[in-house]
């Protein structure tokens, strides 16, 4: 594998990915709660099938061009987690007369507009802010709440089916056990705002999706579904949460090594922020944009903790090395750099590399 790289390429580990899924399914299954998961990390209609083969039947999208691209690969339950763009009403009006169709919405316009350009039924969610202060209805907002679920529900095309939040504050944990806290406390508010709604008659499911959370909560309390998205690979951001282990990591960037600086140790990889995106995390005070490891034969090793990407311009990616590393590099090997988040990483590449030298195709979203 190592001889056929020639620049930045998207290594995928298959074992792992797979690994990973089955791990989620079982999660799921022994939380007793349904499992729709998040297709955004990957993207890809081949991966999508390592799903299907272990019995998945719906999933999530992050938007109506990437729920098209999944239902041209015969997904037929299809939920577009992000808040109804009503500019685009010719492709969700399209897609919901191709497939059952779960759509998110937070405002009484957005419904009332939704409902006066489909041709054919959709269910709706109700989009809830249960602490991310990201977007939805705030879980104690209890006037828009019965405002917006009695708008769908009295709309003809629109089935209200139940609160939909993303916990992403839990990212901003430091340990797992803050993470079942946020957990937990989100599984309250929402079922709070359902006990609220059901007073009003309305009977709603309760739908979350992260990826900590899910990879760590044993018991997932009164909630109907998940639909975690970036366990299909993991990252170094959710290893270091404790949400998985550095093998669970199943995507990186081969780099190749292009030039040393001997005096401060530095390596210069062909692998910048065009090719590992620009996300980044703080370590000891020190801000990093990846790790790497060694390919090897059978993939890549462990990583090598004494060194740490530091610097991004648009193609170079600057590494700084303990001495022993430094010395044992050399221009023109390759190192693997392993994502800080493997979503945003992924959706910079049309393709993946497996270990074995196989190229798995993927959606385009920047077009």
């Amino acid at each position: 594998m190592v001889t056929l790289i020639e620049k930045p390429t998207l290594l995928l580990d298959k074992t792992k990915t797979v690994r990973n899924i089955e791990r989620m399914v079982a999660r799921a299954a022994a939380g007793g709660v349904s499992f729709r998961p998040h297709f955004k990390t990957h993207q890809s209609a081949d991966i999508g099938e390592w799903f299907r083969d272990r019995g998945v039947t719906k999933i999530t999208a992050s938007s109506v061009d990437m729920a098209a691209y999944f239902a041209a690969a015969g997904w037929q339950d299809i939920l577009v987690a992000f808040p109804v763009n009503v500019r685009q009403s010719k492709a969700i009006n399209k897609l919901a007369h191709e497939v059952e169709l779960h759509l998110v919405v937070e405002a009484v316009g957005t419904a009332v507009t939704l409902n006066n350009f489909l041709g054919a039924d959709v269910h709706v969610w109700l989009k809830v802010d249960a602490g991310s202060g990201r977007t939805g209805i705030h879980w104690q907002d209890e006037e828009l709440l019965a405002d917006v679920a009695h708008t769908v529900a009295d709309a003809p095309r629109l089935k209200l089916t139940g609160l939909l939040t993303h916990a992403g504050h839990t990212y901003r944990a430091t340990s797992p056990e803050q993470i079942v806290a946020v957990y937990d406390e989100t599984a309250v508010r929402l079922n709070h705002a359902r006990d609220l709604l059901h007073a009003e008659g309305h009977n709603l499911l309760v739908s979350v999706g992260d990826t900590p959370a899910c990879s760590i909560v044993d018991d997932f309390g009164r909630v109907d579904e998940i639909r975690p998205g970036n366990f299909v690979f993991y990252d170094l951001v959710q290893q270091r949460l404790g949400a998985c282990l550095p093998d669970d990591i199943a995507v990186g960037v081969a780099c190749p090594v292009v030039a040393k600086h001997e005096a401060d140790h530095r390596i210069i990889l062909y692998g910048g922020a065009v090719h590992l995106s620009r996300d980044s995390m703080v370590v000891n005070g020190e801000t990093i944009y990846g790790r790497v490891a060694r390919l090897t034969k059978e993939g890549w090793g462990q990583m090598l903790y004494g060194s740490k990407l530091v610097s991004l311009s648009q193609e170079h990616g600057i590494l700084k090395t303990d001495p022993a590393t430094f010395e044992s590099l050399d221009v023109g090997d390759v190192l693997l750099v392993l994502p800080v988040h493997s979503c945003l990483t992924v959706d910079l590449y049309g393709r993946y590399t497996t270990l074995s030298g196989e190229v798995i195709s993927k959606m385009r979203t920047n077009e």
